[in-house]
């Protein structure tokens, strides 16, 4: 939900991508929370809750995975448009993909930053919080993102964290000095 903010809010937008079980989700949940107290309006734009609600029926193939982004990217621009910070935890396997919605902010002239929570497979493997690695070993499941399924790493985010190595607090404090240098708070 939307949080009432300072009028000076400007609105942007952090994309927090990684391979499942990265941390994506704990990150953003953990920084909506400090914006928040902060008095800052913070929308977290969780991407399987997107899934369920707006993208209801697209499956996994590259094109359906493009058109969720997209779809994201949309919302998330428009939010940010009316001065809500969007935090957006989604794998986004694809660099195109993810260029795409970055082009729509700077046509739009709205913050955007990527961030690449950079946790290695055998990390996320092992955390297997929804337990997809364990489905797909399996063989229940395929496709799973960075296993049997590509993962094209930012190889230029605005930010890697690396979110094995530091904590969750840790890594809140180094994204919210990034959005704080680059004038979007």
């Amino acid at each position: 939900m939307t949080s009432p903010g300072a009028p000076h809010d400007k609105g942007a937008t952090v994309w927090l991508t990684g391979l499942p079980s990265a941390g994506k989700t704990t990150i953003a949940y953990a920084l909506a929370g400090r914006l928040r107290a902060e008095g800052h309006r913070v929308e977290v734009l969780d991407g399987d809750e997107i899934r369920e609600f707006l993208s209801a029926g697209l499956g996994f193939s590259r094109a359906d995975r493009d058109t969720n982004v997209q779809r994201i990217g949309f919302v998330a621009q428009l939010l940010a448009a009316h001065g809500v910070t969007v935090l957006v935890p989604v794998i986004a396997p694809y660099a195109d993909s993810r260029e795409a919605v970055r082009k729509r902010y700077q046509e739009h002239g709205t913050g955007y930053v990527e961030v690449h929570v950079a946790t290695p497979v055998e990390v996320c493997s092992a955390r297997d919080v929804k337990g997809l690695y364990a489905k797909q070993a399996a063989g229940e499941i395929s496709g799973l993102t960075g296993v049997d399924d590509p993962y094209e790493a930012p190889l230029q985010p605005d930010l890697r964290i690396e979110a094995h190595r530091s904590g969750v607090e840790e890594s809140v404090a180094e994204l919210h000095a990034l959005l704080t240098e680059r004038g979007m708070l």
